[in-house]
């Protein structure tokens, strides 16, 4: 049986992550957690949580005890790579890489259960619109609120007027033309202008 877990986005580069990776690859679960307490890497931290992480799974979900797990695979890839500059002298600049890590665990039983199915939860039917009765109590209140909230009389008054805001003339919404509404005949055939 093979529990997954995973965790993305460690800022810190590959490299450094796998360093403290490369001396758990192979353990039991229990020692290499007690190796990484004693690890002076700050890569440590993430990796004891994804463990953590792993263990809880197997037990969760396939109730295995976590005496009974080893690291069978562990994998640290490259994640997202954020740029940044450092100015320097002379009106130079030198780039910045802050690399991410992106790191995949697998636990295997050291002695092999019993296969046990995931534990599924039991969901409840969905309930469709159209089988639940509707109350017509609660449906005849609301219509009764809405009616009750009616618009005040100066409102009322003021429903068929088109506001005009004076500072957009000009702008193109409410530009008024000077002179005549349409151009003539003549306008489109002779340009004033053209050659």
């Amino acid at each position: 049986m093979e529990i997954k877990a995973k965790v993305k986005h460690i800022h810190m580069s590959p490299r450094k992550v796998r360093l403290v990776v490369n001396v758990i690859r192979g353990w039991e679960v229990n020692k290499a957690l007690d190796q990484l307490k004693f690890i002076n890497k700050w890569a440590a931290k993430p990796i004891i949580k994804l463990i953590n992480s792993a263990i809880a799974n197997a037990n969760n979900n396939y109730e295995i005890a976590k005496d009974n797990l080893y690291i069978k695979e562990i994998r640290v890839d490259e994640g997202a790579t954020i740029h940044r500059w450092m100015p320097k002298a002379h009106g130079r600049a030198t780039p910045i890489r802050k690399r991410t890590s992106h790191v995949y665990i697998v636990l295997s039983e050291i002695k092999a259960s019993v296969k046990k199915q995931i534990k599924r939860k039991e969901t409840e039917a969905p309930i469709r619109l159209s089988q639940k009765p509707k109350d017509e109590k609660y449906v005849s209140e609301k219509r009764k609120e809405v009616s009750k909230e009616k618009m005040p009389s100066e409102f009322k008054s003021e429903k068929g007027k088109v506001i005009v805001d004076p500072r957009e003339e000009g702008q193109g919404k409410h530009t008024k033309i000077e002179g005549s509404s349409q151009k003539g005949f003549v306008n489109k055939i002779f340009r004033r202008k053209s050659g």
